[in-house]
């Protein structure tokens, strides 16, 4: 209690003028043992001579520790660049007596004042030394006390290189926690066993239950530059199976003023654990194909649609027509961008079903560029509902498409989805007879481009599987996983945007871009490194229920159909795929008819001409396989 008292008092009442009393009272000190080196060790001189001296070196050192602001250090957390403040101000000390002495010498401003050049180098010397020394001794002192604290965090740091190191002192600097750092990490054989500022290089294989244990171990910080995401996913699942919080050092580009702060620190993220390293995309041709263009997104109020919208208004665009049927999310977007300060944009509630409303939109802005991503995507709802499938997904991509040709649109962009390939549900088979359909009108359009995008599942977007575990944590689990073996493809979305934005610089027009997305990631192992990356464990505080397959969909997903290949593009994670063969006058025809008479049919009707246009197409778990043996 006694220990605990004097460090919070210690903390809270050391000022800085405390700190500047005491480094005043440390120079007179000095200036004693200065005589006291001099004069061999003794008392052999001048006392009252050295008395009236004090004042003056007294003055100087308050001028010098003003100028400097040594004082101002939070001495409990002195590192390297404080020591050096010490010794810039020790050194401006000592040169302003010699400058002050000698000018008096001169010009005899005071008689009989004169302080030995001898004096004042030992001064200086002992100055030095005895204040950052004692800055140090504190500081040591404090941690010894500190580690009765019951707020004190024992740390791991995973990585002694630069950026440990940088880490380290990113803690001990910290202000409003206590951090103790037991010791670093490293799998370098040349760095175990060695100790980096009297704390330790452990070997990874040596960090064990019993180890965690042993030193209470509150958390791990991993602090290694262009970490790879498979490395990183490893060594977050040991900690997380070992029960301590894992957080991360973000990036150097993300470093404030090119310096880190302990706030900066972070919790680990699911996104981080993909096992998939990001795409980064930077082509100067965006800019160059967007500046002064009038630019349409359609689906502009919904995850990736919105993402478009706020990448394209970072570009010089004349202006940005933002269309979507959903009004609350749309007005929100616009207050966004409002508070950005971005006025080169209209948004406008409007569906991509209807025709007339979007032909007045086209006539009255008439865009230069189209970007799609209206759509229906959910696939349990999408299999109760064909008709609405086909209208907007199939009906809404025509209209849109159509019209760009009617107005001599440069560049059509659509956005697509890996369920398209070998659909098992409606709402994949929809987007694949869309697909067909912009391959369709590429075949015959000399003056509009059309291009496809496909990717998987986006990280965050509305419905999506992150947000609903997150949900799902929050209000106690279980989380829901419909099997055990389910995988998926993923990204973010402002990787998924970037890929959008650039495809509608590439290619002739006509192509379907994919690209490398890592590895498929098992959504059961998602679930329950969620589970513990919100600090709790699984299953004994949240469990996972397999409620089973929804109504049309896959196991596993994928992102060529067959009969399709892929083409390397500029880009070593972009890739074009190489479609099979069609006779698009015939699948035209076939999309026409099915477009006129959709809302005439039921959904058995409506789902047997899909399967009719799209042979791959065979039900999953669906009410619509017992068409698939009929066909048969």
């Amino acid at each position: 209690m006694i220990r605990k008292f004097f460090l919070r008092t210690l903390s809270k009442y050391a000022s800085k003028w405390l700190v500047l009393i005491i480094d005043l009272s440390l120079v007179i000190i000095s200036f004693f043992l200065a005589y006291f080196i001099r004069f061999n060790v003794s008392f052999n001189f001048d006392f009252s001579n050295l008395i009236n001296q004090l004042p003056f070196v007294l003055f100087i050192a308050l001028i010098s520790f003003f100028i400097v602001g040594s004082y101002k250090s939070i001495i409990r957390h002195t590192g390297v660049r404080d020591a050096f403040n010490v010794f810039i101000a020790s050194t401006l000390l000592g040169g302003l007596m010699s400058f002050a002495v000698t000018f008096n010498a001169l010009f005899k401003i005071i008689d009989s004042f004169y302080i030995p050049k001898s004096i004042i180098v030992i001064h200086y010397l002992v100055t030095t030394l005895v204040l950052i020394l004692t800055r140090f001794i504190f500081k040591a002192f404090f941690e010894v006390l500190s580690t009765e604290l019951d707020s004190i965090h024992n740390v791991l740091i995973y990585g002694a290189g630069d950026s440990g190191i940088i880490a380290f002192s990113a803690l001990n600097r910290d202000k409003k926690n206590n951090y103790d750092i037991v010791g670093f990490i490293d799998d370098n054989k040349s760095k175990i066993g060695k100790k980096i500022d009297r704390v330790k290089i452990y070997n990874p294989s040596l960090i064990t239950k019993k180890f965690i244990e042993k030193h209470s171990i509150d958390e791990v910080i991993i602090s290694i530059q262009n970490i790879k995401p498979n490395r990183l996913l490893a060594i977050t699942d040991k900690f997380i199976e070992l029960g301590v919080e894992v957080k991360i050092v973000p990036p150097l580009s993300k470093w404030i003023d090119g310096d880190l702060n302990a706030n900066q620190i972070r919790q680990i993220k699911i996104e981080d654990l993909l096992d998939r390293a990001p795409i980064i995309i930077d082509n100067p041709i965006v800019q160059r194909e967007v500046s002064n263009k009038v630019i349409l997104v359609s689906g502009a109020a919904g995850s990736i649609g919105s993402e478009i919208s706020r990448q394209l208004s970072l570009y010089d665009c004349k202006l940005i027509v933002l269309i979507d049927q959903a009004e609350s999310p749309l007005y929100d977007l616009q207050q966004e961008l409002i508070q950005k300060g971005i006025t080169n944009f209209v948004a406008i509630v409007s569906d991509v079903r209807d025709r007339f409303k979007v032909e007045r939109i086209f006539k009255k802005y008439k865009p230069q560029r189209v970007f799609h991503a209206a759509a229906y995507k959910h696939v349990p709802l999408m299999e109760k509902s064909p008709y609405e499938a086909i209208k907007v997904n199939v009906l809404g991509t025509k209209n849109l498409a159509d019209l760009s040709i009617e107005n001599n649109i440069e560049r059509f962009v659509m956005v697509s989805t890996d369920k398209a390939v070998n659909p098992t549900n409606v709402m994949g088979a929809s987007k694949r007879i869309a697909e067909l359909y912009i391959s369709c009108l590429s075949k015959k359009s000399h003056k509009t481009k059309f291009t496809t995008t496909r990717f998987g599942n986006v990280l965050g977007s509305n419905g999506s599987v992150i947000p609903l575990f997150k949900r799902q944590i929050e209000n106690g689990g279980p989380l829901t996983v419909t099997h055990k073996k389910i995988t998926r493809y993923f990204m973010t979305i402002p990787e998924a945007c970037s890929l959008v934005l650039e495809a509608g610089t590439m290619g002739k027009g006509g192509e379907i871009y994919i690209f490398d997305m890592g590895k498929s990631v098992k959504i059961f192992e998602i679930a329950k490194r969620m589970i513990h990356l919100s600090g709790l464990k699984y299953p004994e505080d949240i469990d996972i229920k397999i409620t089973g397959l929804r109504p049309g969909e896959k196991l596993y997903e994928e992102l060529l159909a067959d009969g399709e290949n892929t083409t390397k593009t500029y880009h070593e994670k972009i890739m074009i795929a190489k479609t099979q063969d069609l006779d698009h006058s015939i699948v035209k025809v076939r999309i026409d008819d099915l477009s006129l008479n959709f809302n005439k049919l039921n959904n058995s009707d409506l789902v047997k001409l899909m399967k009719e246009l799209l042979p791959e197409y065979v039900s999953n778990n669906s009410e619509f396989e017992i068409l698939d043996k009929v066909s048969v």
